[in-house]
């Protein structure tokens, strides 16, 4: 079975939180003859999105057009303070996360996932620096402050920025096995050792 993974865009989402997840799932599916993965982007409507540092970045989905995804990537960055309030966002990210097989956050993407109420009774971390704003959203979840990610078996939520890479290829090793990781680390140059 091809699995759809959807990451979402928004306004000053940092680059590396969806970059490196999608680099890792492209390249496994890449390296498998791409029978593996579907890996696109979705925002809330399909317009260019300025991420963090100017990048400018065309979503191939919005909310109405987006694939049922099998595994479901919330990126953080400053953007997703916007998205605290955003009723669209958020009822569209409970949804989906109900029918999705994986619901994966890097960085502050775990405040949004933690705002939709979907993070109660579990663990999960975030940036270092977002710990207590991550509290604040979260006050039913156990923030671990020195997991690099936390999985919960259908939420994980990764740290900070490049943590977003160790947390993708977890999901590899969980739903590929670890030689199937240890390729795609490989071909990335990637040492996650």
């Amino acid at each position: 079975m091809k699995r759809n993974v959807a990451l979402l865009l928004f306004a000053e989402v940092e680059v590396l939180d969806f970059a490196g997840p999608f680099e890792v799932f492209a390249v496994t599916d890449e390296l498998r003859g791409h029978d593996t993965f579907n890996v696109f982007t979705v925002a809330e409507s399909v317009r260019p999105i300025r991420a963090r540092n100017g990048l400018s970045v065309n979503p191939d989905h919005d909310f109405a057009s987006c694939p049922a995804p099998h595994l479901l990537i919330i990126p953080g960055g400053f953007g997703t303070r916007a998205l605290l309030t955003n009723e669209t966002v958020l009822a569209w990210l409970r949804t989906t996360a109900a029918s999705a097989e994986l619901v994966m956050s890097v960085c502050t993407g775990s405040l949004v996932l933690a705002r939709a109420g979907l993070l109660d009774g579990l663990r999960a971390t975030t940036h270092h620096e977002c710990f207590a704003l991550l509290r604040a959203h979260a006050p039913r979840t156990a923030i671990d402050e020195t997991a690099r990610f936390v999985d919960n078996g259908k939420f994980l939520t990764a740290a900070g920025i490049s943590a977003g890479l160790d947390c993708s290829l977890h999901v590899v090793t969980r739903l590929l096995g670890a030689a199937t990781a240890a390729a795609t680390a490989r071909y990335m140059e990637y040492r996650t050792a």
